[in-house]
């Protein structure tokens, strides 16, 4: 039986794993990356290695399948990535600012990201300060480990003095805002759209 437990340095690997076979609006996007290590770079290795007291994951019998990750306070944790997590990405992946938007690669719009990160809405941020990211494996879907790990992350929060948390959640992956809506997330408008991206929210 499947089970959450507090991540430990040796699941890194696993996380990436997870967040590149999670990484295609929740499915499998080992096809669409010639380095399978940068989708994970960008969305779970700096929590694992910024924020690893607030990082979740579920091990069944054939090893890690799932995560949860996040942070109390987005704009604190966007300033530490700035300082102590990005440089040195950008000495692995090179800055594509001279091709054009719509002719990069999938590597290169993430390598983008990388060296000119864009800070989540003011609005958001102010009035949801925490942040999560959560990633299932296909065989752990379905079998009500989703609410469970989002209950067991949020209380874990909780505790710590959050009052509200906010997500993105790519506006393709419509199993996962299926999955929000049913937990109780509201939709977050901000101005001006992220196209592409739903912001979701829920007080605690």
């Amino acid at each position: 039986m499947a089970q959450i437990r507090p991540y430990a340095r040796g699941d890194l690997p696993a996380l990436y794993e997870i967040c590149l076979k999670t990484g295609d609006s929740g499915g499998d996007a080992t096809h669409l990356y010639a380095d399978p290590r940068i989708i994970g770079d960008i969305y779970a290795a700096p929590y694992a290695a910024l924020q690893p007291d607030l990082a979740l994951v579920v091990e069944d019998g054939e090893g890690v399948a799932g995560y949860m990750i996040g942070t109390l306070d987005t704009a604190a944790f966007e300033a530490r990535q700035e300082r102590d997590w990005w440089p040195a990405l950008r000495e692995v992946y090179p800055d594509p600012k001279g091709v054009p938007g719509l002719e990069r690669t999938p590597d290169q719009g993430r390598a983008a990201r990388i060296h000119r990160p864009v800070a989540t809405p003011a609005p958001l941020v102010a009035a949801y300060p925490a942040h999560l990211h959560i990633n299932l494996l296909p065989r752990l879907q379905g079998q009500g480990m989703g609410e469970r790990l989002v209950t067991t992350w949020l209380e874990l929060i909780r505790e710590r003095g959050a009052s509200g948390v906010h997500l993105g959640c790519n506006a393709g992956n419509h199993r996962a805002l299926r999955f929000y809506d049913r937990y109780g997330f509201r939709r977050f408008p901000v101005d001006p759209p992220w196209p592409g991206t739903v912001w979701m929210v829920i007080d605690l």
